[in-house]
């Protein structure tokens, strides 16, 4: 794949333009970034730590959400320090080798986020429809194919928009108007015809955005339904927070990655599509912990234990 894709341009790295080119405003946007990527690297590895070490949190949910702390985690990390560097520097340039190991990355954990959270919402409807049977219909037999298949389906859609945007032609202008390899602004520079790759674009995408929404809804719909049918009000409060987090959370993923990618190519606005991109693949990766986490009870709980036992230490110690 590798010397095909070399055969079939003329570029050899690309130079990615970002935002602006006021050195005081790149100044300011490169603390903005790293202060989020900090955050976004504190919450998700604090998560994911806080589910191995307690024994609690030891249930197909808290994995999930492990798994989803993990992901964000890796998809802020193939953009971000990249885009850091470039604020700063005065070469903006990304190798071809670079750019390609870029959008490969960034395309699987994207994509595997999308049917993680298809997961995390049939997980949900299992725990709150038949709360007995949670352990029986959730067990690792269930849950660990769930999450193998997210990663899989996440892997050959990346190969395959990797693969059909590289195998293009690259032989006019190597600026790309973006802060890391995306699809769109890299099919606005090519000098071949890219209808493939816009069908491609929309038809893939838009077909898991289709059956990964479906998911979500019909979970939730069901969800719902059992909600309804509850008669303690306080069951009932605390499944809509919980249920209305984790919605809110997967709309405003999906939703970007709807306006981003599964549109006519007319309607690209590079500048617009810029400011959208960062904020799934940066910000949402943030937001994620506080959404999925801070609102839970159980990890609320968690948190406090491991700073009230690090507070008896410490006591204990002096």
């Amino acid at each position: 794949i590798w010397a095909h894709l070399k055969n079939m341009t003329e570029v050899t790295m690309f130079i990615l333009m970002g935002f602006t080119d006021d050195f005081g405003l790149q100044v300011l946007l490169f603390l903005i970034f790293l202060s989020i990527y900090l955050f976004t690297l504190i919450g998700n590895l604090g998560l994911i730590v806080l589910v191995i070490g307690d024994s609690r949190l030891h249930n197909p949910m808290y994995y999930f959400l492990s798994v989803l702390s993990f992901l964000d985690a890796c998809y802020s990390t193939v953009v971000t320090p990249k885009m850091l560097v470039n604020f700063l520097a005065e070469n903006k340039s990304i190798s071809f080798a670079a750019c390609v190991t870029q959008m490969l990355l960034f395309v699987t954990f994207g994509t595997t986020e999308c049917f993680l959270l298809a997961a995390m919402a049939y997980d949900r409807y299992v725990t709150i429809y038949n709360p007995l049977l949670y352990s029986v219909s959730m067990s690792p037999r269930v849950y660990v194919p769930l999450i193998i298949t997210s990663y899989v389906g996440g892997v050959l859609h990346a190969i395959v928009h990797t693969v059909a945007t590289f195998s293009l032609s690259f032989c006019g202008p190597n600026e790309i108007r973006h802060v890391f390899c995306d699809i769109p602004p890299l099919l606005a520079i090519s000098c071949s015809d890219t209808h493939i790759n816009q069908l491609l674009l929309f038809y893939f995408v838009g077909s898991i955005e289709v059956v990964t929404i479906l998911i979500v809804l019909i979970s939730y719909g069901l969800i719902l339904l059992a909600i309804l049918r509850m008669h303690s009000a306080e069951g009932r409060r605390k499944i809509f927070s919980t249920c209305g987090s984790h919605l809110a959370g997967v709309s405003i993923y999906h939703g970007t990655i709807l306006f981003m990618y599964v549109r006519p190519s007319s309607n690209y606005a590079l500048e617009h599509d810029m400011i959208v991109s960062i904020f799934y693949t940066i910000v949402i990766p943030m937001m994620n912990p506080i959404i999925y986490s801070l609102r839970n009870k159980d990890v609320k709980e968690a948190v406090k234990r491991v700073f009230d036992r690090n507070w008896f230490l410490n006591k204990f110690h002096l």
